[in-house]
């Protein structure tokens, strides 16, 4: 299964709202990466990233959303994941990656 991203630009706020849902593995990580850094070109802001309809992400995956946060945070800004299922912020939790983007919603494990 393909990864959906959709995005729209909050001129009132300065900020991408981006929604992600399918599967981003090793074979989709590089057009997700890639799309949401060409977002932050097209516009400069914050990044909120809603991930409620995200089932499955791999290391690879991973690395490109370290990679993107990395620039967005470059130019002064933040990438924010919202509404991470339990079984990935998991996984957040173990790469203590919890500590380098911005989680919300409920991201407890059940």
């Amino acid at each position: 299964m393909n990864f959906i991203l959709e995005s729209s630009y909050d001129e009132e706020h300065k900020r991408w709202n981006a929604v992600i849902s399918g599967e981003v593995d090793i074979f989709e990580s590089d057009a997700m990466k890639n799309t949401l850094l060409q977002l932050v070109l097209d516009k400069q802001g914050d990044l909120f990233i809603d991930c409620r309809g995200l089932e499955y992400i791999d290391s690879t995956a991973l690395g490109a959303l370290v990679a993107v946060n990395r620039n967005v945070a470059a130019a002064g800004y933040s990438v924010h994941l919202l509404n991470i299922r339990p079984n990935l912020a998991k996984l957040f939790k173990i790469t203590n990656l919890d500590h380098v983007f911005i989680l919300e919603g409920d991201i407890n494990e059940k």
